[in-house]
C-alpha cells in the first residue's frame, strides 16, 4: 500500500462509528468518530453494543478479517478487534459497517495497555491470530507471561485463549509458558490443523496473512488454553 493510500485510510477509519482510539488527554478513556471521550471499561456490552452478549477480543487483529468472520458466524456474541495500526483495521471496520454488523467494534491501542480498557471478568475469550513471533524479543511475544497476566485480569474465570499461528517457535514457546504457569492448562493443541479434518469450524476462516503462509507451504498451528 502506498503512503497516500495509507494516510487516506488512516484518516477515514477515524470517522468510523465502530472504531475507538485512545483519548490522549485521559489514558484510560477512548474516543469515537464523534470525538466523544468516554470510559467504556466494564461497560462495553451496554455502552457500545447495547446488549448483554459475551465479548470476545481478537488481539493484533491486523486487517480485522478474522474478527468480522467470527462475528458473522456468531450474531449472539460481541467481537472487538484490537490493533495499533488504523490503516490496517480499515478493511474489517469498513466491511462491518457496510454489512450493518452491530456486534463488531475495533480499538486502536497497544496490547500492553489492554487492561486499561476492559474490566476484570469483562471478556469471555481472546483470539490471537498470526502475531509477530518476535524471534529475538521474548518479552514482546503476545503469549509471554506478562501478557498472559494482563489477559487473566480481564477474562472471566475459566475464559479461554486461542492462538493460531504459522510459527513453530511461538507455538512451542506458548506451550512451555502454559505448562510452567500455575493455573494455566492446555485444552487443545494441534501443530498442523489442516493435516486432518478441522475439529472446530471457526478455524476454517483464514486471515490475509494465513493465506500467504499457506501459499508458502507453511503448516498452521492452533492452541486453545485456559489461564
Amino acid at each position: 500500500m502506498g503512503r497516500k493510500s495509507k494516510l487516506k485510510r488512516f484518516a477515514e477509519v477515524a470517522t468510523f462509528s465502530n472504531v475507538y482510539e485512545i483519548d490522549p488527554a485521559h489514558e484510560s478513556f477512548i474516543s469515537n468518530a464523534e470525538g466523544i471521550s468516554k470510559d467504556l471499561r466494564g461497560n462495553w456490552a451496554a455502552g457500545h453494543f447495547h446488549n448483554n452478549y459475551p465479548i470476545i477480543l481478537e488481539l493484533a487483529c491486523g486487517k480485522g478479517d478474522y474478527t468480522v468472520a467470527l462475528a458473522q458466524d456468531n450474531p449472539n456474541q460481541n467481537f472487538i478487534g484490537v490493533d495499533i495500526k488504523g490503516a490496517r483495521m480499515w478493511l474489517g471496520a469498513k466491511k462491518a459497517l457496510e454489512a450493518s454488523m452491530d456486534n463488531v467494534a475495533f480499538l486502536r491501542t497497544r496490547i500492553e495497555f489492554i487492561d486499561r480498557f476492559f474490566a476484570p471478568g469483562e471478556i469471555s475469550e481472546i483470539w490471537i491470530t498470526f502475531p509477530d513471533p518476535f524471534e529475538g524479543k521474548i518479552s514482546r511475544r503476545l503469549t509471554s507471561l506478562p501478557f498472559l497476566q494482563r489477559y487473566r485480569k480481564i477474562l472471566k474465570p475459566g475464559g479461554t485463549v486461542h492462538l493460531k499461528s504459522d510459527s513453530r517457535l511461538l507455538y512451542e514457546f506458548t506451550l512451555d509458558v502454559i505448562h510452567s504457569t500455575l493455573g494455566c492448562s492446555v485444552l487443545y493443541a494441534n501443530p498442523d490443523i489442516y493435516s486432518e479434518k478441522l475439529d472446530f469450524p471457526e478455524l476454517e476462516h483464514k486471515t490475509y496473512y494465513e493465506k500467504k503462509h499457506l501459499l508458502d507451504g507453511r503448516t498452521i498451528k492452533y492452541l486453545r488454553f485456559k489461564i
